[in-house]
């Protein structure tokens, strides 16, 4: 049996984070592990392969909620990344921090060193901002030299462009830079990329660490329980080639199995409701109730239209000259439409004026809808644009349960889905809106027809029951272990496992509330932020005399 300083649970967004943080000094040694394989798979590394890595059965978890009571009872499906990198490796690259309010709001809630002013040093921290000085003012805001390598556009389809301008002629104003001094408007998403190729956590912060002798990284091994001597968490038991194995952690384990895996393996291990473990004859080691509570998602509707030029649109591939001049572009020097992520334009916009802050977002894509490329015919038969709404705040609530005792059994995901009146009401506003956008003047040389809802589909009622039947994930589930003080916090604002001892979570499952936007950017941060925590905690010896007071110690300088 192994041991280690750290022990890291998942490979993903905040796993490859932390696992170059904490090995950076060559004090610590660190053994990282990841379910899923290594992230050699090309279709990982070209932006627009995207479809082909959500339809993977190796790459992608793909999950299923429960059926959804207020979605037509439908089961939803739910892709995750399961390779290094995790969703990072798997996602749109869409660099986007959410709002400044939403830190503050966590602050507020009892979360100290989590408004924006304590977390923007550390999103500038982690960046590599190419554009940082060509915008006005972003030398406030981005940073340069960090792992993460936040780029513009190699190639930009020409309906990105009838969009921005469409929303402005519906009278959204342009915002050239959705992580600056506001967010509110519509233009072109900065995205993870570097040299026209994705640059997602494994490669942005993981590759540069594997060489270091103080680094383990082992692919391929499903962790099945957190060890405990007592209270504090020893180590970690995890399955590798049909066998069990286990290391030891000497400071702590760290789960960042992400949203769903982290409530999971915390409640496999014991900690969690009391009642939930015990159905399943798992031996209760701490009882914790908030543990797979305060699930939050954004959902998404959309409106599609048939497309009248065929030469704007992506992912159709019927030209073979189309399809070879993109591979021959990408293949001699990374260009042309395969260094598109497809959601290139968008926005943050206000379902009404009187909002203090956007609580709508806007992603357009080149393609049909079409139940997240599993479905393909619909790709290869229609030449269509897509404009997406999701409403970024959702009062809705779902649950992580354990469906067995059993790690490599998928737990139950109940998201809950449109549970108050104005979750629906947001969505329906946003539809509407959206389609005020597509019938601007900018769109007149692309539109044939609306394909989905379609023209008959006008009223209120209409809506709704477009929204049960066809809204679907945008791919950003929090909040089932959060972070703050009251009863149903999981960890505290350090990340620490309330009343445990060596444990911590470390992954977007920590937002107490979902932030405004895509979620990569701000687990990240979650993830830099918590390697200072955690480092400094090891300095200071976890449970040595005085180290409460050093810690609020150093909370207050932190502040300061």
């Amino acid at each position: 049996m192994n041991s280690y300083d750290f022990v890291i649970v998942g490979g993903g967004s905040a796993g490859c984070v932390l696992a170059n943080r904490l090995s950076a000094s060559g004090k610590w040694q660190v053994l990282l592990l990841e379910a899923g394989p290594a992230d050699g798979n090309s279709f990982i590394h070209i932006p627009a392969g995207i479809i082909p890595v959500i339809r993977s059965n190796v790459l992608n978890w793909k999950f299923w909620t429960t059926p959804q009571q207020n979605c037509g009872g439908r089961p939803m499906f739910w892709p995750r990344g399961r390779t290094l990198g995790g969703s990072s490796s798997i996602n749109a690259m869409c660099y986007i921090r959410g709002n400044a309010w939403d830190y503050d709001h966590w602050a507020s809630l009892g979360n100290d060193g989590w408004s924006y002013k304590d977390v923007l040093p550390y999103f500038r921290k982690m960046e590599n901002f190419e554009a940082i000085d060509q915008l006005p003012g972003a030398h406030a805001y981005h940073g340069s030299g960090g792992p993460l390598n936040v780029a513009e556009y190699r190639y930009l389809n020409p309906l990105m462009s009838a969009f921005v301008d469409a929303a402005q002629q519906a009278g959204h104003p342009r915002n050239g830079d959705f992580n600056g001094a506001q967010q509110d408007g519509v233009g072109y998403y900065h995205v993870m990329q570097q040299d026209g190729q994705r640059c997602s956590n494994a490669r942005g912060f993981l590759k540069p660490a594997l060489g270091r002798a103080n680094l383990k990284v082992i692919t391929g091994a499903h962790a099945a329980k957190v060890l405990f001597e007592g209270r504090r968490a020893v180590g970690v038991r995890y399955l590798e080639n049909g066998r069990y194995a286990e290391a030891l952690a000497r400071k702590e384990v760290i789960v960042s199995a992400g949203a769903i895996g982290s409530p999971q393996l915390l409640l496999l291990s014991g900690v969690g409701p009391r009642a939930q473990i015990e159905k399943q004859g798992i031996q209760p080691v701490h009882e914790l109730p908030g543990v797979g509570e305060n699930l939050q998602d954004h959902l998404d509707i959309h409106v599609t239209w048939e497309e009248k030029t065929r030469f704007a649109v992506t992912l159709h591939w019927s030209s073979l000259w189309r399809t070879l001049k993109s591979v021959f572009q990408y293949l001699f020097g990374h260009r042309g439409e395969l260094t598109s992520n497809l959601a290139q334009a968008g926005g943050f916009i206000k379902s009404d004026p009187a909002q203090p802050i956007p609580d709508l977002q806007w992603h357009l894509v080149p393609f049909i809808y079409s139940d997240h490329g599993q479905n393909l015919t619909p790709l290869f038969k229609y030449y269509a644009f897509t404009l997406m709404t999701c409403f970024l705040r959702p009062e809705s609530r779902g649950t992580i349960r354990l469906a067995s005792a059993d790690p490599l059994t998928r737990p139950l995901i109940d998201a809950n889905y449109l549970a108050t009146p104005r979750d629906m009401e947001a969505l329906v506003k946003g539809f509407k809106l959206a389609r005020q956008v597509l019938q601007q003047p900018a769109f007149a040389p692309h539109r044939l027809q609306e394909l989905e809802p379609g023209a008959a589909v006008q009223s209120d009622e209409q809506i709704r029951d477009f929204i049960r039947r066809r809204a679907e994930t945008v791919y950003h589930p929090v909040g089932t272990c959060k972070m703050g003080r009251d009863a149903m916090a999981v960890v505290d604002p350090r990340l620490r496992v309330h009343g445990l001892e060596g444990l911590r979570v470390v992954d977007a499952s920590v937002m107490p509330t979902l932030i405004g936007g895509n979620t990569n950017a701000p687990t990240t941060m979650i993830a830099e932020r918590a390697a200072d925590l955690i480092l400094q905690d090891a300095a200071l010896g976890t449970g040595a005399p005085g180290y409460a007071e050093a810690v609020a110690a150093a909370d207050a300088m932190t502040e300061k």
